[in-house]
């Protein structure tokens, strides 16, 4: 329950997030059991760290919900809220992957886009309830794509912010029509 309920934050977050100009950054020793490993890699990259090294990981704030994964994992983690002495945009482009996460921004929106279009404007409740669903369902996966990156670091024109804007907007705007059918539904 606990991370749905954080997932939906994420999820539906309104606006951009704001940057201190300072990251944070984990360290913790090695973890030998492959599977685990892999899964506190995955579990990182979903709250936002991407790996400098296999124990060194960076991110651009503190997740919330870090001490549940560290905790979870039984790992003893040394945590930094740190400045960069050096050009962001530089750690940015070797920690994360911007041209794949920009390129998958400007697919999903095109798809978006091509999908909420074919709504007909009176479509009845269960269209509208299909369409925003597969619209929020597309837009979720970029919560294991998209850390949330400073705004003011970002390439000029990143496809992520005119893609959050048309899934917010697109999302609230079905949202009436699409709970009305839900609450129809279980009568």
């Amino acid at each position: 329950m606990r991370r749905l309920d954080e997932a939906a934050l994420r999820i539906y977050r309104a606006g951009t997030i704001t940057w201190r100009g300072r990251w944070h950054l984990i360290v913790f020793g090695p973890v030998k059991e492959r599977q685990r490993r892999e899964r506190i890699r995955a579990d990182l990259t979903f709250l936002g760290y991407a790996s400098l090294s296999e124990t060194t990981w960076i991110g651009p704030r503190s997740s919330i919900e870090l001490d549940h994964l560290l905790e979870a994992e039984g790992i003893e983690a040394d945590r930094f809220d740190a400045a960069l002495e050096g050009d962001p945009r530089e750690l940015l482009a070797r920690a994360w992957d911007l041209e794949a996460i920009g390129a998958a921004y400007e697919q999903w929106l095109s798809e978006a886009v091509t999908l909420v279009a074919a709504l007909p404007e009176n479509a009845p409740g269960d269209q509208v309830f299909a369409t925003r669903s597969r619209l929020v369902h597309g837009w979720r996966n970029f919560l294991f794509r998209d850390p949330g990156l400073p705004a003011e670091l970002l390439p000029a024109g990143w496809p992520g912010e005119k893609a959050r804007i048309y899934f917010e907007q697109e999302a609230a705007r079905l949202l009436p029509a699409a709970a009305a059918f839900v609450d129809r539904q279980l009568l």
